[in-house]
């Protein structure tokens, strides 16, 4: 399980970096075409949001395998370890069904809706770019999961970043 998840962990930082360095260069090359070759490029303003919605959800998906979201330890450390667990594993559980219901359910029902819907500069399907909704639900799923399984075995310390 260790390996897989690391497996998992390594490629979603290698597409979070790469979408950030595409980011990087694309904004440069913004500004290169508006103020040295006076005429700016939509498609790469565009595709810049976009990009920085994938990077976002990588991101999050990344957090949620290190067990890094939001926390408030100092009520959850004043309970005894079984019941520690017990609050842990609700988090996961409530992270799970918001990933199952908002990102892969209403990831999937948008990723359709849109896929009728060009992007204005680079006249793409809109849903291509609403893909990402749904995997990194299936991918937060899966790491929830994974993380419950690590509670329950007694690890309750956030993973260290792969």
């Amino acid at each position: 399980m260790k390996a897989f998840r690391n497996g998992i962990t390594k490629i979603l930082n290698g597409l979070a970096g790469i979408s950030f360095l595409a980011m990087v260069l694309l904004t440069c090359w913004q500004v290169f075409t508006r103020y040295v070759l006076k005429n700016p490029s939509t498609w790469s303003e565009e595709l810049v949001g976009y990009l920085f919605a994938w990077m976002s959800l990588l991101g999050a998906s990344i957090v949620t395998c290190e067990r890094g979201h939001m926390n408030i330890p100092i009520i959850v450390e004043r309970f005894s370890e079984n019941v520690r667990k017990g609050f842990l594993c609700l988090g996961e559980l409530i992270a799970f069904l918001f990933s199952a219901i908002i990102l892969v359910f209403g990831g999937v029902q948008i990723t359709t809706l849109a896929m009728g819907q060009m992007t204005s500069s680079l006249g793409v399907p809109i849903g291509i770019f609403y893909i990402v909704l749904p995997l990194c639900g299936v991918l937060n799923m899966v790491y929830t999961v994974l993380n419950m399984a690590d509670i329950l075995r007694g690890n309750t310390e956030e993973k260290e970043a792969v």
